[in-house]
């Protein structure tokens, strides 16, 4: 059973910008609501093939949906927080780039394989600051459904997922926490070391 007890470690980050009205398709883009649904989506197929795949192969799978749905580079920027422009353009990309691939192997860990779950839409706001927030819950057979709520942000024309909330808990609130103090006081390589342990631990378990 995925999930079993569920911790999401996979994402993503605090509050929200942007402009236009939300819920209305942007220029060529999707709305809020069908990014989040599409990305639901390709991870129930990733599940549906877990075992098959493997950790290595889900992880293949999960590159382009993670990239293509979420904001990254924004992510990156929001989790070590004022630290971000103490860094040298090259050590801001290789953050950016770690923290992606933490990103994926999260996911690629946690939804593992399938026993018939399900994404089910809640609900989705507008933001006092222009965003939006997708809710919607992750149905289990035979256990608890857990209450995902994305916050989403425009980027060019679509819209990017910048953090995503399990049961009322931001993992990456805490890695906030976590991160900036291991800049401050070990410095970058110490961090990227750190990520690349939790990123090697992913693909062992």
């Amino acid at each position: 059973m995925v999930f079993k007890n569920v911790k999401l470690a996979a994402v993503f980050m605090f509050f929200l910008f942007g402009t236009v009205n939300a819920f209305a398709l942007d220029e060529g883009g999707a709305t809020a609501r069908q990014v989040v649904e599409k990305f639901q989506a390709d991870l129930i197929d990733v599940m549906k093939e877990g075992k098959k795949l493997g950790y290595a192969g889900r992880y293949e799978k999960l590159k382009d949906p993670i990239s293509n749905s979420h904001d990254l580079t924004k992510i990156a920027r929001i989790v070590v927080g004022k630290e971000w422009e103490k860094l040298s353009e090259a050590q801001q990309q290789k953050l950016v780039d770690v923290f992606s691939r933490l990103s994926i192997a999260s996911y690629a860990h946690n939804f593992k394989d399938y026993s018939k779950e399900s994404f089910v839409f809640d609900s989705e706001e507008e933001t006092t600051r222009g965003g939006v927030v997708v809710h919607s819950h992750f149905v289990i057979p035979g256990d608890k459904p857990v209450k995902f709520d994305y916050m989403l942000k425009e980027k060019g024309n679509s819209w990017r997922i910048i953090n995503i909330i399990a049961n009322g808990v931001s993992d990456l609130a805490l890695k906030r926490s976590e991160y900036t103090t291991i800049l401050q006081r070990e410095g970058f390589d110490a961090l990227m070391a750190k990520i690349n342990e939790k990123i090697d631990n992913y693909s062992k378990q």
